[in-house]
């Protein structure tokens, strides 16, 4: 089947699977660092309790199997070894089939984790990970061009990332039919980064450019994928750089990376060799039968499991980062189907006062990502994703987001709990717990030209409410990790 290959694919192939693995690497060295206070034994949503609830047929994981904060290091630590062979270029240098096989296992492992992730891993970023990953394996390696069947899957998911996007932002928010969004996404944004103060700052007629390009990069140039080349490459191409833009604005985890990663493995050698040096092409073997059978098996599926997505696109109630399936694959993406025009924080404080009252001293926790101080530049931290700190963005849009967790993250201040601090960037109180802990909703804004100028404050807020009572330790114990250090804590007032 000449058809099958196509060897001018050989750069974008390799560049697109060394692109996945670094994610995937990231992945797994995000997940190891954080899921002790997530969902670990002790964590706020704890695995085995999810596991308890919901059956293995309904969340495909190996933690079904067991499960101990112990396994879940060392799915993580594989996977990160894994993905960092596959980076370092291993997967060319074995068999087809081995190099196969350790994109799947990739693929499971990281699976696994997902689909007990719970809230901290319902991000339109995971599923889209999982599914490059999954088509990565049959993308082969250097013994063999790239199928084309393949290529043209990696076109049909980009499409979806791209135009899905598109589309919910016409059919959602007005600011982005009157150009409008602009004005306030860069501030309201979930984690800005540190030019996204100087973004917001642009002129208003520039503003509008930037959605009067979004709108285009997004609903016509991902249609000329499909078409010959070099304007499938040109497309291509242009979406790389509206991608880059993004990242620049703001911290968006792994998602434009990863749309980067799909984007240059639809650009022919040929296209790159006019723009930069390009080393001598890996003289290909012959596809064997059974991978080819294999390319066309999966290539069926994916044909069957696209009518869910595609009838989503065309949908007047389209989804935004739907899965159709406990395996992540084929599924519907989308991103700011509407915009805030007002930013709230939830400022987390603590005193070591044992009785309130209007001489109360209290201190902020800060936290590595989300705003806080005001003097505090926004860092840049994609595509490593804080997932505590996001949360924190939806929690300050409505507490709903954050009933499952909210209460049991006090809790774990309240013991100084090593796992939850180590997610946070200062704890005001490291000598012993505090006596009470509350939370407090602020309006925060950019600061103007002048007002930085003066004073060097990046933020100003407002406060607009008590989001979360004080309360001590007696208030939420049945939330506190069992723990037999009793230094972590010190007794409220009347407590024994």
């Amino acid at each position: 089947m000449e058809w099958f290959a196509a060897p001018e694919y050989w750069l974008g192939r390799l560049v697109f699977q060394r692109l996945v693995a670094a994610l995937f690497l990231i992945g797994f060295l995000a997940a190891v660092s954080q899921f002790r206070a997530l969902i670990g034994e002790r964590g706020m949503l704890p695995v085995p309790r999810f596991t308890a609830r919901i059956p293995m047929d309904r969340s495909p994981s190996l933690f079904h199997l067991h499960y101990s904060d112990r396994t879940f290091a060392a799915v993580c630590w594989s996977g990160a070894a894994l993905a960092a062979a596959v980076l370092a270029g291993a997967a060319d240098m074995v068999p087809l089939g081995a190099a196969m096989a350790g994109w799947l296992l990739l693929w499971v492992l990281y699976l696994s984790i997902v689909n007990v992730g719970q809230t901290w891993y319902a991000f339109g970023w995971e599923s889209l990970l999982l599914e490059s990953g999954f088509l990565a394996a049959f993308l082969g390696n250097a013994r063999v061009a790239s199928p084309v069947p393949v290529l043209w899957l990696l076109r049909w998911l980009l499409f979806r990332v791209e135009f899905g996007a598109g589309l919910i932002k016409v059919r959602g928010d007005q600011c982005w039919r009157d150009l409008t969004c602009l004005n306030y996404h860069h501030e309201t944004q979930p984690m800005p980064g540190p030019l996204s103060w100087f973004f917001h700052h642009l002129p208003g007629p520039l503003h509008k450019a930037e959605v009067a390009a979004n709108h285009f990069v997004q609903l016509v140039v991902p249609v000329c994928l499909f078409l010959p080349q070099p304007i499938a490459s040109a497309a291509a191409l242009l979406i790389t750089v509206t991608q880059l833009w993004l990242i620049a604005s703001g911290n968006f985890a792994w998602l434009n990376w990863l749309t980067i990663a799909l984007a240059l493995s639809a650009v022919d050698t040929s296209t790159i060799a006019r723009l930069l040096p390009v080393p001598a092409p890996p003289v290909p073997h012959p596809a064997p039968l059974w991978f080819q059978l294999l390319v066309l098996a999966v290539t069926v599926l994916f044909a069957a499991l696209s009518y869910w997505p595609a009838r989503n696109l065309v949908s007047r109630r389209q989804l935004m980062n739907r899965s159709y399936n406990r395996f992540h694959l084929v599924n519907a993406y989308g991103a700011f189907g509407s915009i805030n025009r007002i930013r709230f924080e939830v400022v987390v404080q603590g005193t070591s006062a044992s009785e309130l009252g209007p001489g109360v001293k209290w201190s902020e926790y800060a936290f590595k990502g989300k705003p806080g101080e005001l003097r505090r530049l926004p860092h840049q931290f994609a595509p490593y994703h804080l997932r505590l700190d996001w949360l924190m963005w939806f929690a300050a849009i409505s507490p709903v987001y954050g009933r499952p967790w909210f209460g049991a993250f006090i809790a774990r201040l309240l013991v100084n709990d090593p796992d939850t601090l180590r997610l946070l960037r200062r704890n005001p109180f490291p000598d012993e717990p505090p006596h009470y802990v509350r939370a407090l909703l602020y309006r925060y804004r950019f600061t103007d030209w002048r007002t930085l100028r003066t004073t060097g404050a990046w933020w100003e807020r407002t406060p607009v409410r008590e989001y979360f009572p004080p309360v001590t330790y007696r208030d939420l114990a049945f939330l506190v990790p069992h723990t037999t250090d009793p230094t972590r804590r010190r007794p409220a007032p009347g407590e024994p």
